[in-house]
């Protein structure tokens, strides 16, 4: 497994902006995110599960105004923030893709 260095703890707001960083995925190079909600920090590929384009409506903006779900800028599907699992819209039951992130001691 490879480490690499994203952000400040700090620098993620609950609810707030997302730090989005760059990641090798099945041999592709892809655009992932990492962002606070609830408390704990959550990262998934930048990648709607219905039609695979990116989610964010500007630049590291994925959540709602609940700042619970992450919303697909492009068809509105819904993502529960927490663990990424569909809850509404066109992806059908298919969740985003998550990623293990940890805090470095």
């Amino acid at each position: 497994m490879i480490e690499i260095a994203l952000c400040p703890a700090a620098a993620l707001q609950e609810g707030g902006l997302a730090h989005r960083f760059k990641v090798l995925y099945n041999g592709e190079h892809a655009v992932a995110f990492v962002l606070r909600v609830n408390g704990a920090v959550h990262a998934y590929l930048n990648r709607c599960s219905h039609v695979p384009v990116e989610l964010d409506w500007n630049y590291g903006e994925f959540l709602d105004d609940s700042g619970s779900m992450i919303v697909c800028a492009t068809h509105g599907a819904s993502y529960n923030a927490t663990n990424g699992h569909c809850i509404g819209g066109p992806c059908d039951g298919k969740p985003l893709i998550g990623l293990h992130v940890f805090r470095a001691q």
